[in-house]
C-alpha cells in the first residue's frame, strides 16, 4: 500500500520533531524547596542564621521564618502612670539612706545639695560678673531709692575741682623764637621788603633748602644768622622774610590773630 504525503504534511513533521528535540536539550530547574544540601530551605536559613550568632545553637526557631520563636509574655500589669513600683524596704529606711547619701555628697563637695522638690521657690537669679544693673529700674529700685541717688549726685559733685588756666612757662633758650616771629609778622606771604642779592638765585634757595627736615627750622636758622634783613643762605630770595616757604599763619590763627 503507497501512501503519499503533501507538502503541508512534511513540514509539520518536521517541525514537531525539531521542537521533540529542543525539548530534550533544554537544562533542567532545580527544585529551590529542596534547599541546598539540607532537606528544606528553612533548614538552610536556620543553619545560617547560627552561624551568623543571629540564633543560639539550639534554640527553636519558626519554620516558616527561620527567625527565633517570639518571646513569652508574662501577664504580670505594670504600675499605673505616674507611679513608683513599691519599693522592698519601709519608707523610714529609704529616707535614712537618702540623708545618709546627701549628707556624704556635701561632705565631699563643701556645698549644700539643693533639694529639687517643686514646692520649692525657684533660686534667685545672679548677674553674671561685670555686668551691671544700672539700667534696671526694678533692680536698683530695690536697692536705693530716688533720694539716694540725689545724694549720691550731690556728693559727687562736692569733689569737683575746677582747675584755671594758667600762663604758659618761658621758652627756655636762646635761639630765634619763630612763634612770637610769626606775631609779630602781618605781611602776606612774597610781599617784599628786604634786599636781597641777585647771587642767591633759585638753585641756591633748593639747594640749602633740601637741607632742613622742615620749614620751621629753615626759620630758625634764617633769623639766627641775620635774618630777615640778611640772608646769606639764600633761604628767603624773594625777600618777604619767610626761609624756604615757611608760613607763619598757622601761629596767627591759632591765637586769634
Amino acid at each position: 500500500m503507497q501512501i503519499s504525503f503533501g507538502k503541508r504534511a512534511i513540514a509539520t513533521m518536521v517541525a514537531l520533531g525539531a521542537v521533540t528535540a529542543l525539548a530534550g536539550c533544554d537544562p533542567q530547574v532545580p527544585d529551590s524547596g529542596s534547599g541546598v544540601g539540607f532537606s528544606s530551605y528553612t533548614e538552610y536559613q536556620q543553619r545560617q542564621a547560627q552561624n551568623a550568632g543571629l540564633v543560639p545553637t539550639g534554640v527553636v526557631s519558626d519554620e516558616t521564618t527561620g527567625l527565633p520563636a517570639a518571646p513569652v509574655m508574662t501577664n504580670a500589669t505594670l504600675p499605673p502612670a505616674g507611679q513608683v513600683a513599691a519599693s522592698s524596704g519601709s519608707a523610714e529606711e529609704i529616707a535614712a539612706e537618702t540623708r545618709a547619701a546627701l549628707s556624704a555628697a556635701e561632705a565631699n563637695s563643701g556645698v549644700a545639695p539643693v533639694n529639687a522638690s517643686p514646692s520649692n521657690p525657684a533660686p534667685p537669679v545672679v548677674n553674671a560678673a561685670g555686668i551691671s544693673n544700672e539700667n534696671n529700674f526694678e533692680a536698683v529700685g530695690e536697692v536705693r531709692s530716688i533720694q539716694d541717688d540725689a545724694n549720691r549726685i550731690a556728693a559727687n559733685r562736692a569733689q569737683y575741682e575746677q582747675v584755671q588756666p594758667t600762663a604758659l612757662p618761658g621758652r627756655v633758650g636762646t635761639g630765634p623764637n619763630i612763634v612770637e616771629y610769626a606775631l609779630k609778622s602781618r605781611h602776606p606771604i612774597g610781599q617784599k621788603l628786604f634786599t636781597r642779592s641777585p647771587l642767591n638765585g633759585q638753585s641756591k634757595f633748593v639747594r640749602n633748602c633740601a637741607k632742613y627736615p622742615s620749614p620751621d627750622l629753615a626759620q630758625e636758622d634764617f633769623l639766627a644768622a641775620g635774618g630777615p634783613a640778611r640772608d646769606r643762605m639764600g633761604l628767603d630770595p624773594d625777600g618777604d622774610g619767610f626761609a624756604c616757604q615757611w608760613d607763619p599763619r598757622p601761629f596767627q590763627l591759632a591765637t586769634g590773630g
